[in-house]
């Protein structure tokens, strides 16, 4: 159809139907009343000759047509936003922005009470929505604005996104303070196959490159439990004697409150790098701009390049 004959309005009320499911959320977010976003999606339908989103029990669900349109209205969109805001600056202190962040349950423990902490100081209207790295639809979520930045070790974010390293880490391995592999400062490869494991999938993470380390030397480990993630890991290990291998600053934040004492791995595998990372979209916005800025900030390590590169 003819770009002059659709009401462009129309356009933002299906961008954000798209990031937010719901109709009473999209007219909050937009000053609207509910029965004015019902009337423009009608129209928008009306002018697309599809029906774009069907309910369901978790909300607005987009048809393969109205997800075929997302990432092209998105960009449009940001652009007109950049365009209009060329001389916008971003003031953190009187701001109201949301920004949904994509990160594992180790990163909620790592980033989130220090990051929420100086955000209250510095930036008290500012809001943050936090979604799991492992949703297959991470790429397409981040390429269309539904979510901001991402977190992590994420080898899957490549081709048309940035990132920026904040720190590298190396695995270690984890067990109660009373097991009986910590008497000794040392943990010897032995030892190690003998015990008896927690594996930790983590899907959507590099971190499976554990497991492929210890197959690439022919190790093989007794795995007694296997679990999605990280987060209910110390409390099982407080209580058992199991042992996990998991990244450092995991470790670190587990230690005391879980009774837990760590040991250097006794085979080599390569640290983990975590980096954030963000769509080429948003790479000059500024309010996205003083976000990454003050991640890398508080939580780069003055050992791992800051430089921004194209991933």
């Amino acid at each position: 159809m003819e770009l002059a004959r659709l009401d462009l309005n129309l356009l933002l009320v299906f961008h954000h139907l798209l990031r937010e499911k719901r109709v009473s959320s999209v007219a909050q977010v937009l000053g609207m009343s509910q029965p004015a976003v019902s009337s423009a999606l009608g129209r928008l339908r009306a002018s697309l000759g599809d029906e774009l989103f069907l309910r369901t029990q978790r909300g607005m669900v987009p048809t393969p047509y109205a997800l075929q349109l997302a990432e092209p209205v998105a960009t449009a969109l940001d652009g007109l936003q950049q365009a209009l805001n060329v001389r916008a600056s971003f003031d953190p202190a009187r701001s109201q922005r949301r920004f949904t962040l994509a990160m594992t349950d180790v990163g909620e423990m790592y980033f989130l009470p220090v990051l929420m902490d100086r955000l209250a100081r510095t930036a008290p209207g500012v809001t943050l929505h936090v979604v799991a790295v492992t949703d297959a639809g991470l790429k397409d979520d981040m390429a269309s604005g539904r979510t901001d930045l991402a977190l992590g070790l994420l080898p899957q974010l490549q081709a048309g996104f940035f990132k920026q390293a904040l720190f590298r880490q190396p695995y270690v391995c984890l067990m109660r303070a009373g097991h009986p592999m910590a008497r000794s400062p040392e943990l010897t490869l032995a030892d190690f196959a003998a015990a008896d494991h927690v594996r930790v999938i983590a899907a959507g993470t590099g971190h499976g490159r554990v497991d492929e380390a210890l197959e690439r030397q022919g190790l093989q480990r007794r795995i007694r439990l296997t679990v999605p993630h990280y987060v209910a890991l110390g409390d099982v290990l407080g209580h058992s004697d199991l042992i996990a291998t998991v990244p450092e600053r995991f470790a670190q934040r587990v230690l005391a409150p879980f009774g837990l004492v760590t040991r250097r791995l006794p085979l080599a595998v390569e640290d983990s790098a975590i980096h954030q990372f963000w769509h080429g979209r948003l790479h000059r916005d500024p309010g996205h701009i003083w976000l990454r800025q003050r991640i890398a900030r508080v939580f780069g390590d003055a050992r791992s390049p800051v430089q921004e590169s194209p991933a």
